[in-house]
């Protein structure tokens, strides 16, 4: 028994399904890399002015138009002035 002639067709849409498949496994795989690398943990950058109380971590940092804010591990926020960085208000979460 012969094997039969696969039509020219049927071959080339075989080898198509098979790429597709590659590029979307590919695609896949970039898309989880970029998941990974853009939501893993990030840490806090503040200028180097800014010197926090002994003890204490920052958590999140935002600036304003003549202030800075940073929110510390402990629930406090302590808000510095931007020209002198020196400390213009702290506010304790509760």
């Amino acid at each position: 028994m012969e094997n039969p002639v696969e039509p020219a067709n049927l071959r080339f849409l075989r080898r198509l399904v098979t790429v597709l498949t590659a590029v979307m496994i590919c695609g896949l795989l970039v898309i989880i890399g970029l998941f990974v690398t853009r939501l893993g943990p990030t840490q806090t950058v503040m200028p180097p002015n800014i010197t926090l109380p002994d003890g204490t971590k920052a958590s999140a940092y935002t600036v304003g138009s003549d202030w800075y804010a940073i929110v510390t591990t402990d629930d406090t926020i302590l808000i510095y002035d931007r020209a002198s960085g020196a400390v213009r208000q702290t506010i304790t979460i509760e």
